[in-house]
């Protein structure tokens, strides 16, 4: 059964050309949920042949700009394919604000069913279960509230031989060691990395983590696999936040746009 990340951006606040900024798509077990829908995004999908009317679930970790601002875009486009199914959006909750003002403005009336779920605690929540997957949320340290995501597959009675795999998104967020109870063991952690070590005080300035920082919590939280990106767009060459994060995890391979990561 699948169990898998699609990376559809990379970078952090300014896209390259090689890399778009923040977006995933998981796929587990053909359930497909979208995690940040940055500029581009829906563009990203296209090009990467990912069908996303299938898409059911879409999660924004906060409300900066390169994180959300695809989203409007998106739903919209939903809207012109024909779009009946309802989805289901998961965000702070000013962002039901911000997109009911621009639908308001283009004087658009949506199709589908919208359903919004805003995120409000400051501990560990669930907020989805179904009978393969429960997801969670919790808190990041960022300038806005953020929020973490954690995806845990569920096993039915006749599918107990395999292991339950498990996934953590943490993006933007200072180097903090309290979250490491909440995705302490994942098979896959994606923990942002936006500088190199040597601008560990301009991470701390801008509530970001370094690659070290990275690996650093990967290793206390005994993660079998890290998964670094949110890369500073300073950065031409990935390869030294590469080698940072392996001097503290060997276990750490790069955010690529398109890259697709079996779990």
């Amino acid at each position: 059964m699948t169990f898998s990340v699609t990376i559809l951006g990379s970078n952090s606040a300014i896209p390259t050309l090689q890399r778009n900024p923040s977006a995933h798509l998981l796929n587990a077990n053909e359930r497909l949920f979208l995690i940040d829908c940055a500029e581009g995004t829906q563009l990203q999908l296209r090009r990467y042949k990912i069908h996303f009317q299938r898409i059911k679930h879409i999660l924004i970790s906060h409300l900066h700009g390169d994180h959300f601002y695809g989203l409007i875009g998106f739903l919209t486009s939903l809207h012109l394919l024909g779009r009946k199914e309802e989805l289901h959006l998961y965000a702070n909750p000013e962002l039901q604000q911000i997109i009911e003002i621009q639908l308001a403005a283009s004087r658009t009336t949506l199709i589908y069913p919208l359903i919004f779920h805003p995120l409000l605690s400051i501990n560990k929540e669930l907020i989805i279960e179904t009978e393969r997957l429960k997801v969670y949320t919790f808190p990041l340290v960022h300038s806005v509230p953020t929020y973490g995501f954690l995806f845990l597959e569920q096993h039915s009675s006749t599918m107990r031989i395999r292991h339950p795999r498990s996934y953590a998104y943490c993006t933007d967020t200072a180097y903090s060691e309290d979250i490491i109870p909440y995705i302490h063991g994942v098979d896959l952690l994606y923990h942002e990395a936006t500088f190199l070590h040597e601008m560990a005080a301009t991470a701390r300035e801008k509530l970001h983590s370094t690659a070290y920082e990275a690996a650093t919590i990967a290793a206390k939280a005994q993660v079998k696999k890290l998964l670094i990106g949110h890369f500073s767009a300073r950065y031409d060459d990935l390869q030294p936040l590469l080698d940072e994060a392996r001097s503290v995890f060997p276990e750490t391979i790069l955010a690529t746009d398109g890259d697709k990561i079996d779990v």
